[in-house]
Formats: structure tokens, sequence, C-alpha cells
């Protein structure tokens, strides 16, 4: 571990700048998409999507993670897991074949037949990666991954533009969500350069199946209770009800996924190879964690505060009813943002027991919040959702950090900072929008209110509440030279 410090902050740099690129891309094809089709056909994908997303919890059973979290790794654990993921992939993809007429006489919609088919081959695609994927990242090589991703978005997003041009419908976006995962499998096998070997029945990966399993047991039960939303409504309240709360939610979600996927796979394999070394794990998880907090913020309180500009500008003045859901839904940028990471901590230290017990807990609660909500629509599910989210934050956080290297008060002393900035820049943008803003349309006025924001946080966090010297060391790891390329961080 050479340079582990330089290495997850160049890795990190390189998955911000890929995240962001990823952000604009991802951003400008929904602007796109959201011009040249209509919330039926965004409703009608989603239904599927939102259904056999649960089987695709199932696609890595959590063995990639496993992977990475292990001190050493064989050869011939790796290629037994591939196989495994290979064995899974199939089955899940057969399944949801299996289930497309099922799923079609639920929504009383038959083109979900032919729709649910064509995305079953994604399992496969996915499964064929997973390992080649694990492998980059115990390596530490998120510079090559973060051009991947890149590229399979760039990909993506140029089959769904294309096909949504030439009148394909809502076959643009079935086409968009089968290249990502085909591309992406194709350049981790080139990028790693590994040709699975024969499984081997004593490999010796049946603790990493039981630490994979319990993860792909959490993923399951946070993916009923985040999706299960979308399911009810599109039954009781139809397609068109899914595709304005679908949207509204996907919009909230991309700063979200983006950020943690920026940070999360760096962290997490910093995180655990360090996890038996707590004073180190504890000085790179707060500032990894203050990172994601100091991005997160100002994207929050933007999204709050300008809603109507926000949704007007990216997807059109045909989503206005999206408007009040985007608006509700915005303060859980912040909740996911602060949570999240508390995840990767615990499956660093081998303590994913806890987060399956945590989400057994709060999943219900979430659900609970669903049904007293859905009789008032969309707006009364988002209501309900954020409610309890808010609800739930502070005994998460105690129970995440009991017995760790991590105070309760270490997570509100790095949440308090950018968050101070961000309501004061938020509080001075906002008066300058009702001040200046009023005559303008909604793209100016959106650039000039983000502006504004931006601005006045910065400075506010850097000297103001002292982040300055964070962002200087983080700077003076990315001037540091790499370690010799002989020396390898894996061993294997």
């Amino acid at each position: 571990m050479y340079d582990l410090k330089d290495k997850t902050i160049r890795g990190g740099f390189a998955k911000i700048c890929s995240q962001a690129t990823n952000f604009v891309l991802r951003t400008g094809s929904l602007m796109i998409l959201a011009r040249l089709l209509g919330p039926r056909d965004f409703g009608l994908v989603g239904t599927v999507t939102a259904v056999i997303g649960v089987l695709n919890l199932f696609k890595d059973m959590g063995l990639s993670t496993a992977s990475v979290q292990r001190a050493t790794v064989s050869e011939e654990q790796i290629s037994t897991l591939f196989w495994i993921n290979m064995l899974v992939g199939g089955v899940l993809g057969l399944l949801t074949a299996l289930c497309a007429p099922a799923l079609a006489a639920f929504y009383r919609e038959p083109r979900l037949v032919w729709v649910t088919i064509v995305l079953a081959s994604s399992f496969v695609f996915n499964a064929a990666g997973v390992q080649h994927s694990a492998l980059l990242q115990r390596q530490m090589r998120f510079t090559t991954m973060a051009v991947i991703e890149t590229l399979s978005f760039v990909a993506s997003a140029t089959v769904g533009i294309s096909m949504a041009f030439t009148g394909y419908g809502y076959w643009a976006l079935v086409g968009s969500a089968i290249v990502t995962p085909f591309v992406y499998t194709l350049c981790v096998w080139v990028a790693a350069a590994w040709i699975p070997g024969q499984p081997h029945r004593r490999a010796g990966v049946r603790s990493m199946m039981r630490f994979g399993g319990t993860l792909t047991m959490n993923s399951l039960v946070i993916y009923a209770a985040t999706n299960l939303d979308k399911v009810l409504l599109g039954r009781f309240w139809g397609i068109d009800a899914v595709g304005i709360y679908g949207r509204a939610y996907q919009l909230v979600n991309i700063p979200t996924d983006n950020l943690n996927s920026a940070a999360g796979g760096v962290v997490f394999a910093a995180l655990s190879r360090l996890q038996n070394d707590p004073r180190r794990l504890k000085s790179y998880f707060l500032k990894g964690y203050s990172l994601v907090m100091a991005l997160t913020l100002p994207i929050t309180m933007a999204c709050a505060l300008f809603a109507h500009d926000v949704i007007t500008v990216l997807l059109g003045p045909k989503w206005s009813d999206a408007v009040p859901i985007f608006r509700l839904l915005a303060p859980t940028l912040l909740i996911f943002a602060i949570t999240t990471p508390l995840a990767w901590l615990l499956g660093s230290i081998g303590l994913v027991g806890r987060i399956l017990k945590i989400s057994l807990v709060v999943s219900p609660l979430i659900i609970v919040g669903y049904f007293i909500g859905l009789p008032h629509g969309p707006i009364g599910v988002a209501v309900a959702y954020l409610t309890v989210m808010t609800l739930w934050i502070i005994p998460h956080i105690a129970w995440c950090v009991h017995g760790t290297v991590i105070s309760f008060r270490d997570i509100l002393l790095v949440v308090s900072r950018p968050l101070a900035s961000s309501i004061i820049a938020g509080a001075i943008a906002f008066g300058v929008r009702l001040a200046y803003g009023q005559s303008m349309s909604s793209l100016p006025r959106l650039a000039l209110e983000s502006t504004v924001l931006l601005v006045v946080y910065a400075p506010m966090l850097l000297f103001v509440v002292g982040q300055k010297s964070l962002y200087l060391d983080i700077y003076r790891g990315l001037k540091t030279p790499s370690a010799p390329k002989g020396e390898e961080l894996v061993s294997a």
C-alpha cells in the first residue's frame, strides 16, 4: 500500500470527472428524450424496469463487492465466482422472459410482453462483466473504469436518442437500457485482460458467497422499499402517473447516483484495504464523507428552491405536473448522501449483517408510508416517502456508527459545515431570484440562481467554515507522482 492515499485521491478525482461528464450526458439525453417521447412512453418502460429490477439485484449476488472487500483473492476463486455469476445471470434472464405475460396482464398492457423479453437479455450481459470489474477495482484502476463508464453511457445515449429520432417510441428506451451493460462488459474484458478458468468446487468461496448473499438480501429489501411506489402508482393511478412521478424521481436521483458512483467504489476499496488500521480508516472515511456532503448540499438546495425552473429547462413545459413531486423529493438527495457512505463503512469492515438489519427495519416503514399516501396520488406518495426518510435519519446514523471508530459527533460535525454554507448561499440566491429573476425566462433565471448559489457557497465552505485545508490536501494528492507500475495493491 505504497501510495494508497494518492491512488485513492487520483482515483476519486478521475471518477468525479467521469461522473460529472456522465451527469451532463445523462441530463442532456434526458432533456432530448423528454421532448421526443411522452410520459406514457417513459411510464410503459418504467413499469417493467421497476418490477424486473428486483431480479436485477441478483445479477452479481454481491460477489463483486465480496471480491473487492477480501484482503487476498486467488485465481481459482475469481474464476469460480465468474461462472456462478454467469449461471445466476442466465437463470434470471430466463425467469424474466417467462414472467412477461404475467407482467402484461398485471398492468393490462400487452405491449409489455416483448419489452420485458428484450430487457431480459441485460442479465447475461451484466453477469459477464462482474468479476472483471471487481478486478479493476481491486487494482485501484479507477481512471480506466471511469473511461469505460463514460463510453458505455455515450453508446447508450446515442442509441436511445437515434431510435427516438427515427420514430421507435418507447423502444428507444429499451434499446438504450440494453446497450449500457453490453458495452460496459465488452470494455472491462478488454481492460482487465483476464480470461476466466474452470470453476473449482473447493475454491474457498463460501465465506465470500455469504458476504455477497447478505448484501444481495439488503439490496432486495431496499429495492422493494424504493420501487414499490412506482408499482402501486402504475396499478392504481395508471401509466401516466408513473411517467410523471418516475421522471421526477429519476431527475432527483441523477446527482445522487453520480456522486455515489464516483465516490463509492473508490472509498469502499480504500477502506477495505484499511480495515485493520482504525486510525487511518477513520481519517479516510471522514475526508471522503466531507467531500460527498460538500458536493451534494448545493445541488439539494438548488433542486428544492428552483424546482420549477429545473423541470422546465430539463424536461420541458409539458412536464409541469412533475414540479411539486420533484420539490418534495429533493431533500432525499441530502438524506441519501448522509446514509449511503455509512454503508460503505460498515461493508468495508465486514458488518454487512448490521446493514441488512437496518434495512429490515426502515423498509416496512417506507412501504406503510406509501399506502398512507397512495389515495392522494403521486404527490401523496412523495410526501409520505419524504416524511419517513426524514424521521428515520437520526436513528439510522446512531445505529450505523455504534461500536465503530466513527462517532455520532463526527457525522454531525462533517454535515454541519456544508449545511450551514448551503443554507446561507441558498437564501442569498433565492433573494436574488425574487429581486431580479421575475422578468426572466426559465433558462437564464436558472443560470442566475445557480451561479449566485455556487459563488456564495464556495468561499463560505472554504474560508468561513474552515474546509480549505481538506481541499488543499486533496490537491496535493493529485500532484503526487504515481507509485512504480510494478507494485500491486492486490494479492492474488
